[in-house]
């Protein structure tokens, strides 16, 4: 069986993408930049350059293909998406029509079709029926809020319980919904190959909890252990919702926009033949949230800064750089010396050895921290020269050693968040670039405050420890 998919560089997509591979298909993914799935396909699937809106390009993605996926929409491409996703679901029906695919498969929105409905569930229900006239066996699964570590939706629900320790809630949060897992969204796109062929169909789809927006954030906010308070105000339309959006989170304002107009529509399942004709059994709301903290967690400690870091650009601006909820002040050196020698120096960091730089600024921060209730700078080091995964040293912990690769230190002093402090040796043609990168996962507004606040000692302190470290592994000292 030959699978298209449509959208492999979103978020859905991209998850969909691996339970694809990992059932052994044959698929091929048609995508306008190729470079952003370097090295997540397999030998079984095959990138193909073109734009899904381009009638010639869908007509070569389409040929020889049994199950087409469609997770494309234009929110992020201007203002007229609406007329922009009726375009290419039309080339796109037309091409898998021609080209006998068997199958299509598409993502839309939850929400009961009536006049009321906001432009993008109007504009996913519109996609849906256009596939439909097709004439082919098309499978439509609407869906609410998607939570997961990369869902829009609910990386804006978690941005804004990060930011806003009161928030003064509009109407709208309390529209009811029914939100489920990107686990589960994916068990369903993946399920609807092998189900038997038939008329068009439309599942609802949707976690058993049928919450508010509000009770989601309140959740979110639990399980990360901040105290909201949520102060309900009728008069706060989703138009001033917006503007308010933009100001708090500017980042999500383009999308929000348009998303927030639809929360005023409840989005729950109002038929039970998904669970009829799959085995899927969506996951509770608490055990979403906690599946997608704990997943970024994992992706965010595999991340190696400096295999997508440009060597030769790497601007520094005040705060360093936003990654998901973390911050991340990220800093480079070539230094003309093997991997090993740099590792050394990196590895002799700390203890009696001191930090390369400012070390009393270190002994007034570890003073600090014994004074609120932890380790300090005294628990100094285990051995002067080698490190192991699990050593303590000084306020750190070992969390990674991969000699002569990556030292990770996990900070254990008190601060309001996480901090790890983390290096990276990257051999060059005769020398190797090492590299230095400090992040932090802030807790609430506090440790926002806290980490700009902090700034101009990390500009300094940072800067000359990377120096310094340089100059050991140059003269091994």
């Amino acid at each position: 069986m030959r699978i298209l998919l449509t959208g492999a560089t979103g978020y859905v997509g991209g998850v969909l993408l691996d339970a694809l591979q990992a059932r052994g298909l044959d698929v091929r993914c048609l995508v306008r930049r190729p470079e952003k799935l370097a090295g997540k396909t397999g030998p079984r699937t095959e990138v193909l350059v073109g734009d899904a809106s381009d009638p010639a390009d869908l007509a070569r993605a389409c040929a020889g293909i049994d199950v087409a996926y469609w997770l494309v929409h234009s929110m992020e491409g201007g203002v007229d998406f609406e007329r922009a996703d009726r375009l290419a679901a039309e080339r796109f029906a037309t091409a898998a029509r021609t080209a006998g695919v068997k199958r299509i498969v598409y993502l839309g929105g939850l929400g009961a079709d009536n006049d009321r409905l906001s432009a993008h569930l109007r504009s996913r229900h519109e996609v849906g029926a256009i596939l439909r006239a097709s004439g082919l066996d098309v499978i439509e699964f609407r869906a609410s809020i998607i939570v997961g570590a990369g869902s829009f939706s609910f990386d804006l629900v978690r941005t804004l319980v990060e930011r806003l320790p009161v928030m003064i809630c509009p109407a709208w949060l309390a529209t009811p919904t029914q939100p489920i897992a990107i686990a589960d969204v994916v068990a369903y796109l993946a399920a609807a190959i092998d189900l038997p062929a038939g008329t068009p169909r439309i599942f609802e789809i949707g976690g058993p909890d049928k919450v508010s927006y509000g009770a989601i954030m309140q959740e979110y906010a639990r399980q990360r252990g901040l105290h909201r308070l949520m102060i309900p105000v009728p008069v706060l339309t989703p138009r001033l919702s917006s503007l308010w959006l933009k100001l708090v989170t500017p980042r999500y304002s383009k999308v929000g926009r348009k998303l927030i107009d639809g929360l005023k529509n409840p989005t729950v399942v109002t038929s039970d033949a998904a669970l009829r004709e799959f085995a899927v059994r969506p996951r509770d709301l608490a055990t979403a949230v906690r599946e997608a903290v704990d997943h970024e967690d994992r992706e965010f400690a595999g991340k190696r800064w400096a295999d997508f870091a440009d060597v030769e650009d790497l601007p520094i601006r005040y705060g360093g750089k936003s990654e998901g909820t973390r911050l991340v002040d990220h800093r480079h050196t070539v230094v003309a010396v093997s991997a090993d020698r740099a590792f050394a120096a990196i590895e002799r960091i700390g203890g009696p050895n001191g930090w390369y730089a400012c070390n009393w600024l270190w002994t007034l921060r570890g003073w600090i921290d014994r004074l609120l209730g932890g380790p300090g700078m005294s628990r100094g080091r285990r051995d002067p020269a080698a490190l192991v995964t699990g050593d303590f040293l000084d306020c750190w912990r070992v969390e990674v050693c991969e000699r002569p690769r990556r030292l990770r230190l996990a900070a254990e002093m008190k601060m309001p968040g996480r901090g790890w402090l983390e290096f990276e040796v990257v051999p060059r043609d005769g020398d190797v670039t090492i590299h230095q990168t400090a992040l932090f996962d802030q807790k609430g507004l506090g440790g926002l405050a806290y980490w700009y606040a902090i700034w101009p000692l990390h500009e300094v302190v940072f800067r000359r420890m990377l120096a310094g470290i340089a100059r050991s592994a140059v003269t091994g000292r």
